[in-house]
């Protein structure tokens, strides 16, 4: 198989080295000799077409006619009627029979690019003819046959689609008979020099100029890019920077002035351990940002909650420190910072013993017993006892809230709803609870 995948990179001008992009063309060139239904999925300018091609070159099809249509740049009131065919009158400007593309290319492979804005009405067309090979022209009555192998391609999440009641879920599982997911360029490092190197020297030949060299450093830029184009934008790129570059040699400066996109971050930065040929980590990785968010409101939400109270009340409270580490890091993770952790085995609090005036740092928060919060009043003198707060009503103290915010701008409940961060019409509602 290995010297199969070299032949067949030769024939179709295929560079690279990815061992990864290699197992998805061996996967390629087994389903070749079927007549399997093929859906090939990949982000933008990853070589969907090239795949479809060597799938038709290496099939019993090989000498039949092979069309590549994209499905999106046809207008839906044409696309049925390019595909099936019409008949004579069969609507405004049909002044004759046409033949569609599932008449003619009859006996070969069809590649339907870009499958996902294809129209719900054709969705049901194709199904028809994937099911038992029939169609019917626009206009017509006549059921006709046909055998055509069907090779499907996206670089949208159909199953996103079918949730959304634009995709139909029985034609995602006719078309997904055999998933090829191509990897992305970014996936793939150890090709990005390969195939900037190969187009460079394409474009010096084109433009009867130097081939151009980068440096190490612009080298280093490049392979860390994140390619959201793929290789049509590393194409795109490498015919500019020859068109546009002074010299023959591109430094990092060169580079910086000529393509400053490539200089651009997107933060969180993904993990190398995760990869787009496992959905199910992306998945997580959203989960859990949304969940370091959701704890960082509640923990604001918790901080606005206390200060009220002690302003509220005119509460003097100890020190108590130890948790503050961890919510600053919770925090920090929550919008994004790149060096906070929290790492739950070992964790360096440190706790303000109010009575000694001292710092006491705790390694494990194990060794430590949290104490409760003592609440003091500042009119009390230091030698009183403490009061220690077991249970507090939540009723009674939004109770007391309102009334204080009520009082506060003397009875306008707008103004009240304002500083009390909730709606007039709760507000209302909550006044008439506690009869206020």
């Amino acid at each position: 198989m290995n010297k199969e995948i070299t032949s067949v990179k030769q024939r179709f001008g295929i560079i690279s080295t990815s061992p990864l992009f290699d197992q998805t063309l061996e996967t390629a060139l087994r389903v070749s000799p079927t007549d399997l239904t093929v859906l090939i999925t990949g982000e933008s300018g990853v070589g969907k077409e090239a795949f479809s091609k060597i799938i038709h070159a290496h099939s019993p099809r090989k000498h039949n006619p092979f069309i590549a249509i994209n499905c999106g740049a046809i207008p839906e009131g044409t696309i049925n009627s390019e595909l099936f065919g019409h008949e004579k009158g069969a609507f405004t400007g049909a002044t004759g029979d046409r033949k569609g593309y599932f008449e003619t290319v009859n006996g070969g492979t069809i590649f339907l690019d870009e499958v996902g804005e294809m129209p719900l009405d054709t969705q049901a067309y194709l199904l028809r003819i994937l099911e038992s090979g029939e169609f019917i022209r626009v206009g017509s009555s006549t059921i006709q046959k046909t055998d055509v192998r069907i090779i499907a391609a996206t670089n949208v999440d159909l199953r996103q689609k079918i949730r959304a009641g634009k995709f139909r879920e029985d034609l995602y599982y006719r078309l997904n008979t055999v998933p090829i997911l191509i990897p992305p360029l970014r996936e793939r490092k150890e090709d990005i020099l390969l195939l900037f190197r190969k187009f460079s020297s394409d474009f010096a030949e084109k433009y009867r100029s130097p081939q151009i060299q980068l440096d190490e450093q612009a080298k280093q830029v490049l392979s860390n890019y994140a390619w959201p184009g793929n290789v049509r934008e590393l194409k795109n790129m490498a015919e500019q920077i020859s068109v546009l570059s002074k010299q023959g040699s591109v430094s990092l400066e060169d580079l910086q002035k000529l393509q400053p996109q490539v200089f651009q971050r997107s933060l969180p930065v993904l993990s190398t351990h995760f990869s787009s040929s496992d959905p199910n980590n992306m998945n997580e990785r959203e989960i859990l940002y949304k969940l370091l968010f959701e704890m960082k409101s509640d923990l604001n939400d918790l901080k606005k909650l206390v200060f009220e109270l002690i302003r509220s009340n005119d509460l003097q409270i100890a020190d108590q420190r130890p948790l503050l580490a961890l919510t600053s890091s919770l925090s920090n993770m929550a919008t994004g910072d790149k060096e906070a952790h929290v790492d739950t085995d070992h964790i360096s609090l440190q706790y303000f013993n109010s009575e000694s005036d001292t710092e006491t740092e705790f390694d494990n928060t194990d060794e430590f017993e949290l104490q409760p919060l003592i609440v003091k009043s500042k009119t009390q003198k230091e030698s009183s006892s403490d009061i220690l707060i077991n249970h507090l009503s939540l009723e009674d103290m939004e109770k007391d809230m309102i009334r204080k915010a009520l009082q506060r701008y003397r009875g306008k409940r707008k103004d009240a709803a304002d500083e009390l961060g909730i709606s007039e019409r709760t507000l209302y509602r909550k006044i008439k609870q506690y009869d206020l």
